[in-house]
């Protein structure tokens, strides 16, 4: 069935449109925060920080899974975090043989202070938008990554993990998250909430 044929051709060539401007100075920009801490952190390890936030203690393929992505990315990008101090290697409360990756209390703090910035920055570019306005928003663009979340998955064959693409299950917490903060997934976020996927890229 030709897929661009179900619904108004015109209102897809603008939605794809859109998505693709948006995509592009998401980019350029990197939406990467106000003030002094502005794209002081990348997008992987900004959702790797996010995640192991929200999860706790957890190993890497635990981590791949749960971000859709496969190990030796996560053990790429995770890293530079352990260099740096942001990640700790520990041995499982469980399970002495195996390792898992722990935010620091230093990466904690990095995690705030970016967090913090791209709020502010989300509350800048919908600063005259209505609450309503903002959650209508969130609650689609959630939506719209856990559609490309589940075609990535139907592709390679995967079944999508909870929490992947913009829905981040936080510790006793079930509500799909608006991207990119501390909310739970589908949680409608408040004034400046910023939004932001919850797949790592692959780089």
């Amino acid at each position: 069935m030709d897929m661009t044929t179900e619904g108004d051709p015109g209102l897809l060539d603008t939605l794809q449109h859109e998505v693709a401007v948006f995509a592009r100075r998401a980019e350029q920009t990197r939406l990467g925060g106000v003030g002094q801490v502005r794209n002081s952190m990348d997008r992987a390890a900004y959702l790797l920080l996010h995640r192991l936030d929200r999860e706790g203690p957890m190993g890497v393929k635990a981590l791949a899974a749960g971000m859709g992505i496969d190990s030796s990315t996560v053990t790429r990008q995770v890293a530079p975090l352990v260099d740096s101090g942001l990640v700790t290697r520990t041995s499982h409360p469980e399970d002495g043989r195996a390792v898992v990756l722990q935010l620091s209390p230093r990466g904690l703090s990095r995690l705030k202070e970016v967090r913090s910035s791209r709020r502010a920055l989300m509350a800048e570019l919908t600063r005259d938008w209505t609450q309503e306005e903002r959650e209508t928003f969130c609650s689609l663009l959630t939506r719209f990554n856990h559609a490309l979340s589940a075609r990535q998955s139907a592709q390679s064959g995967t079944v999508p993990q909870p929490g992947t693409a913009g829905g981040n299950r936080a510790k006793g917490q079930g509500a799909p998250s608006g991207p990119g903060d501390a909310k739970g997934p589908g949680t409608p976020p408040g004034p400046g909430t910023p939004p932001g996927p919850d797949a790592a890229p692959a780089s």
